[in-house]
């Protein structure tokens, strides 16, 4: 089930109210984006619904292309800054190795540039990082058995 509420004690839903600072590089009506606190490249951006999503897990079929406008925004970005979409980590953690309990695409660039650490916390493929792609197809295979 996908809460459409906002959560006064979430961090990213305070920021998209104003309450909270953040380097907002991006907004409209449905998504926010943000520079991280805790960049692990010269740039490392947060895409987020302004709806408060727990998060990926927590999407289904009808609500999937949420991932792909998430990552429209993020590809939009790269190329504003000046990145190479080709030189560029985009994706999501999957519970409970998200930090923040509030859906967000983690928008990193340039790829080559990540720390050994950030390439670790940030690494497509584990079972606690995984790409747009990975999400979707989750997504789609449980929104089936249920």
């Amino acid at each position: 089930m996908v809460s459409v509420q906002k959560s006064i004690k979430c961090i990213f839903c305070q920021i998209c109210e104003g309450l909270a600072p953040a380097t907002i590089v991006h907004q409209d009506v449905k998504y926010l984006a943000f520079n991280d606190i805790k960049p692990s490249a010269k740039n490392h951006l947060l895409v987020i619904p302004r709806d408060h999503i727990n998060d990926i897990k927590s999407l289904t079929i009808e609500t999937v292309s949420m991932v792909e406008e998430m990552v429209a925004v993020g590809q939009q970005l790269v190329k504003n800054h000046g990145g190479d979409l080709s030189d560029c980590r985009m994706g999501f953690h999957w519970p409970p190795f998200n930090s923040i309990k509030h859906l967000h695409l983690h928008v990193i660039f340039p790829e080559s540039a990540m720390s050994f650490i950030g390439r670790q916390v940030f690494r497509p493929g584990t079972f606690y990082f995984a790409t747009p792609e990975v999400a979707i197809e989750w997504i789609k295979k449980h929104s089936a058995s249920l």
